[in-house]
This record gives C-alpha cells, structure tokens and sequence, in this order.
C-alpha cells in the first residue's frame, strides 16, 4: 500500500488509516492519537511514519493503532473530526472509545479483563487532567524559583493578597482534584458525570470542611497524643461520622464512583424513561452522599494513608531499595498506563503528610529517559537522519520542558529493543544515588522537568542525581547506537539513497519500493554516489558510475535458481511488475541453492538471506530478490553463504533456501533478477517461458 501525501496533515492521517469507512473511534490523549479501526490491515504505517508531524505509530492488539503527534495532539484531532468525510457523508459516525471497549469486554476477550478494566478505570480517570497538571506543576515550579531567588518566601503565612492568589492558581487544580477525578470516572463508567462531581463536591463545601475542629452543636474533636492529630466526629441525625478535609484526595472519588455507578443503573431500570430525569439524580444523591460522607470517605482516606505508610516505612527503612524500585518500575508501568495508582498516592502523601517522596526517584526515570532521546538526536544528527532527528528534538523538548515522556516512548525507545537496556542502566544509577545522598521530597505535585526541579528538597541532592541518569543513559545510547550494525548499515543505505534522490542521481524511485525492501532502492541509490565517491562495503550500489563503461557490449545474466522463468508482468509484486527496479526476470525455482547470476562485487546481503546486490565491474547493478515479502520470515529457512564486499564469478553459491518454509510461511517463492541502472543500459532483454537450471542465460544487457 502506499498512500499519498499531498493535503493536510488530517487528510493524510485519516487515509493511512484506511479512511473514514475504516474508523470505528477515535480519542487522544496527551501526546497520540488512539484509533479503534474496522479492519487494521488497511494501516499503512509505513507512509503514516514518514508523515511531517508524525512522530511514531503504535500498533496495537483488536485493531487499534496509536499515531504520537505531541504536545499538538489536540489540534490534529480536531481537524480530523472536522473533515467532511468524518461528520457523515453515509459513513456511520464513529462510536466512542468506551463503547468500543465495552463491546470488547461483553465478548470476554482476555484472561483476564478485570484486571485490564481496573487500570484502564483508573488510567482514563486521570488522563483527561494530564493538560491542567502540567499546567499546575509549571505554575509551581514558578513559584519555587521565586521562592529560591528570595523574591517571595510562600512558605510564609503573612504572604500578599497577589502571592495567594497566584497560590490558587496552582492550588485550584490540586484541591478540586477530586471533583474532577469524580467527573471522568463516572464518564468512564457510563453514567452521569455531573452526578459524580455533585456527590462529591457535596463533603468539600465549605459547610461540610467547616466543621472540622469548630465548636459545631454535634461536633466533637479528640487529640490523638501519640501522633500529635486530631480527629473529628459529627454526630448526624445520631450516627457518628468522621470529618476529614477531602481535598486533593484520589482514592474516595474512585471508590465512590464504582459504588454510584451500581446504584444510578438500578435506578434506570427501576423508573420509567419519562421520569428518569428527575427521580434518578434525586435517589442517586439522596444515596451516595450520605454513603459517601459516613463510609466511602474514611475508607478511601484510611487506604489511602495506609498505602502512603507502607511506602513511606520502605522509604525510610530500605531507602537505598525504594529508591532504585521506584525508577525500574516506571519505564514498564508508563507505556501501559500503569503508573497513574503510584501518580495517585504521591497525591496522597501530599494531601497526608505534607509532602511526597515518590517524585525524586520517579524524577531519575524520566531523566534517564530524556538521556536516552538526547543520544539518539546526537546519532540522527552524527547520521544525517532528518526524520528521527525531527522526532527526537520534539519529543526531548516535551520531556525536559514538560516532564512528558510519551513522545520518547511511544515515538523512539518502543520502536528500538536496544534503547531500554541502556536506559534502564540510567535508571538504576539515578535510584542509586537518590538512596546513598538520603532521598529527595517535594511539597507539591510536579511533572519532572526542567523547570520544577527547584520544587525538590534538597535540590543540589536531586540535580546530582536525575543529571547522571540523563547522561548515563546518553552515553550509553549514543556509543553502542539504539541501532544493530545492520540496521545501521540498512538506515545508511537509505539516507544515502534519498540524498542521491534529492540530486537528481537515483534512477530508481524509493516511494515505489514496499516498506520492507528499502534496501533494495539503496541498491541503485549509493552506487550513483559510489562511482564518485566509492561505495563503502554495507551499503549498497547505484545507477551512476558507468558513464566510462565501454558502449555496445552485451552481458548475459544466469538464472540464479533452475525452475520456470516468467516475466515481471506475472509477479504477485506491483513494485517488480511495475519495472520499478528495473527489467528483468522472474524464476519459480524447482532448487533451493541461489548462485550468483553474474561475475561481480556483492555490495548488498541482507541480513535476513532475502536480497543480493551484484556490481559488475562496468557497473551494472544487478539485484537477486528471493521470494516476495520473505524479509518478514527474518532468515529462517535462508542459510546465506556469502557476506557484503566480496568478490563472486558466476555460479558461486549466495545462499541455500528452503523453499518449503516460504510456502508455509505462506510467500510466493519466485526469484527475481533485475537490473536496478536499466535506464542507463541500451537495453535488457527478458527470455521468459523456459525451464531452466541454475546459470543459464535469463537475461541479456546491451549497452
């Protein structure tokens, strides 16, 4: 497949996708796109990848896929819900993400999807707030520089009336926390989001915080001397009810929308359809606000606490342990979205104690992994590779700028196996260093960045710490590459191709090739620099370099298979059949042993045995293509005996394959023999419809 790129950035999406018919959902959140798709075979990732403004794609299980765009998320799926095709024009509208995974879960796919439909509860009832906690952690992180420089001491209870009001600022968003949290789980769950806030903002009013400590007919408040709180209980029409301040508390909002969310769908059922505007509200906080205020209140602080001591007792009896737990554990629970329970109790430890000890540790993590994307920008730029340069600068700005990690997962360390190891390395020094220097604490909830490091306590203490995680990690990369030699040698041979392309040397179009034969387009691209220039072994050759050949001389090509020959017109390829790379031939080979069709320098051999590049020493480029779509079988069955830069004569052996397992592996079997430069030749001359062996004439080349 191969979709086209003019028009806009939504236009070019939505067709990669497979268009409009082929969209069920489509959500976002901080940094992707999140499509559930009909069908997921109609992806074209390979164009979606190479898209201006794309950082990444994310294929995923049941059809859906994930496009990374960054911090302009929002902007792009607005403009791909505003399309013409997207707001009707006979295809259904798309349904909700929640409907799409609800009808997932009513099929019982998965072992165990309770457990996926806990964190997926918790995970889309924090998402939706990431934008106004960054915009809070940045106003705090403002805030503590003031503070550190001694513009304003906020710590001071005699501040202006202009210092407590920038406090609100930031304060809005992490007191009325709950209400929010409330508001999207009950979104999450189907139900009435207003209801959800109403029950409860009804125990953050200020008549209900009031009471706590005052002399209230009914309110008592008793001292706990061993821990220097205190505790207030309201007696409400004669039952006792624990007070407590519930702002900025995580745990009550979910466990009391879980409960609502039973209660609101048993009263639909029960009242008539007419009537349900009314009567369900009414019942519902008639219900839950009492149970709430009596039972799901304390319980929810009480776990909340505890969860918080329990850290907080590891945190202070095994520091060294906490501190190197908490950053290893991060890079696997934030790309499935694991993470927000441990984002919830940070919450908790601030509400609670007065600060956190989570977000120093944590704070090493993300380093680490904005080191890791400071080293493959460093390699994109020692490469010349534009579009991970382009991806890495935008997703270290989003990190160190806004502490948000997706752009560098989800755009660069998921798509390289060599990147986490290296990070994790990262990681582990960071945590190590936090625990042997004593722990680092913030009073406040901060995304980790740049800009809020002054929010830790003791600062010199944590800048030690996330700064060697961020060049560890670096170094790592950048030394060892988030690339194996072969990739590299492969990703050479393409940037080569397309600077070739760019001057005008290529012959060879490399939007024509299939996304899996890139290297093949190399093939005809770093010769045409090569003839110039010379061609380094392990990459490939090109089109250029026999303008000193002798003209009229006529070269035969041997079959590298025996077996029928056909022409490319009968290919199941349209890259081959459209003579794209070049003329030539096609064998459905009767033999497993592959030979050298011509007398030559390999300058390409793929690492998977698929694919062979032959220059003659009058610079004709000749390719050999076992199979069709065989580099996915990744060398099984393929057992190459030959290695880039050597010398063959005719005949020589390149590889035995095992044809039986391309047939399982369900891939046409025909063998290709093309002449890459074919526009530079006088012509090539396909003999077809014979049955041949191995090193017969196939193919004749006149200059």
């Amino acid at each position: 497949m191969n979709t086209p790129t003019t028009g806009t950035l939504a236009e070019n999406i939505l067709r990669g996708v497979g268009g409009p018919e082929n969209v069920e959902s489509l959500t976002h959140c901080a940094t992707r796109l999140r499509f559930q798709l009909h069908d997921g075979k109609k992806v074209d990732q390979a164009a979606l990848d190479a898209l201006s403004g794309v950082m990444g794609t994310v294929p995923q299980s049941g059809d859906r896929f994930q496009i990374v765009i960054g911090g302009a998320v929002a902007g792009v799926y607005s403009d791909i819900m505003n399309l013409p095709s997207m707001s009707g024009g006979g295809t259904p509208a798309p349904k909700s993400d929640a409907d799409v995974k609800a009808e997932a879960r009513a099929k019982g796919r998965g072992r165990y999807a309770w457990l996926d439909n806990f964190f997926e509860y918790l995970s889309d009832s924090f998402r939706p707030l990431l934008g106004v906690l960054l915009g809070a952690s940045l106003i705090i992180a403002i805030a503590s520089m003031l503070d550190a420089f001694g513009v304003v001491d906020f710590r001071s209870a005699d501040k202006s009336a202009s210092w407590v009001f920038v406090d609100a600022m930031w304060r809005s968003v992490l007191y009325f926390l709950p209400i929010m949290v409330a508001y999207n789980a009950a979104k999450k769950l189907k139900i009435d989001p207003w209801i959800g806030a109403t029950v409860m903002a009804a125990v953050m009013t200020p008549n209900f915080t009031g009471m706590i400590g005052s002399k209230t007919p009914g309110v008592e408040t008793h001292v706990n001397h061993t821990l220097g709180t205190s505790e207030s209980v309201a007696h409400v029409f004669g039952l006792p009810m624990q007070l407590n301040d519930y702002g900025g508390q995580v745990f009550v909002p979910l466990l009391m929308v879980a409960l609502l969310a039973v209660v609101y769908k048993g009263l639909k059922r029960i009242f008539p359809e007419n009537v349900q505007m009314v009567f369900v509200p009414f019942f519902s906080m008639l219900i839950m606000i009492p149970l709430t205020a009596f039972l799901i209140g304390p319980i929810g602080v009480w776990a909340g606490n505890g969860l918080g001591t329990g850290l907080s007792w590891l945190n202070g009896h095994a520091p060294i342990v906490f501190a190197i737990v908490i950053p290893m554990l991060y890079p696997f629970l934030v790309p499935l979205g694991l993470h927000w329970p441990l984002n919830a109790l940070m919450l908790v430890n601030i509400n609670t104690l007065g600060y956190d000890f989570i977000q120093g540790p944590m704070g090493t993590w993300n380093f680490a992994c904005f080191g890791a994307t400071a080293g493959v920008l460093l390699l994109s730029i020692r490469h010349r590779e534009k579009d991970m340069r382009q991806t890495a600068t935008g997703a270290l700005a989003a990190g160190l700028l806004g502490g948000i990690s997706e752009p560098s997962l989800y755009g660069i360390h998921l798509r390289f196996k060599r990147i986490y190891p290296r990070m994790l390395v990262g990681c582990l020094v960071g945590g190590v260093i936090i625990g042997i220097l004593g722990g680092v604490n913030t009073d406040a909830f901060a995304f980790t960045s740049l800009l809020t490091i002054p929010v830790f306590d003791p600062m010199i203490k944590y800048i030690i710490a996330i700064s060697v995680a961020f060049f560890t990690s670096m170094a790592l990369v950048y030394f060892s590459d988030y690339r194996t030699k072969e990739e590299r040698i492969e990703a050479n041979a393409e940037r080569d191709a397309a600077e070739a392309a760019a001057r005008g040397e290529v012959t060879v179009p490399a939007q024509a090739a299939p996304a899996d034969d890139r290297e093949l387009v190399a093939v005809g691209a770093t010769a045409a620099a090569g003839a110039t220039a010379g061609a380094t072994a392990g990459t490939t050759a090109g089109s250029a370099g026999t303008a000193d050949a002798p003209a009229g001389k006529s070269l035969e090509l041997a079959a590298p298979v025996a077996g029928r020959v056909v022409g490319l017109g009968e290919v199941e390829d349209p890259v081959f059949a459209s003579r794209a790379l070049g003329e030539g031939v096609g064998i459905e080979p009767t033999d497993g042993r592959v030979v050298a069709p011509v007398a030559g320098e390999l300058i390409t051999v793929a690492n998977t045995g698929h694919a062979f590049g032959i220059r003659t020493e009058d610079g004709v480029e000749v390719l050999i293509h076992v199979g069709i779509d065989t580099v996915q079988m990744k060398g099984e069955g393929f057992d190459v005996r030959v290695e880039s830069g050597q010398k063959v004569s005719v005949g020589d052996l390149l590889a035995e394959v095992d044809f039986d397992a391309v047939r399982a592996a369900k891939h046409p079997t025909v063998t290709l023999v093309t002449v890459l430069n074919t526009a530079d030749m006088g012509s090539v001359e396909p003999h077809t419809g014979q049955d041949v062996v191995a090193g017969a004439p196939v193919v004749t080349v006149r200059r």
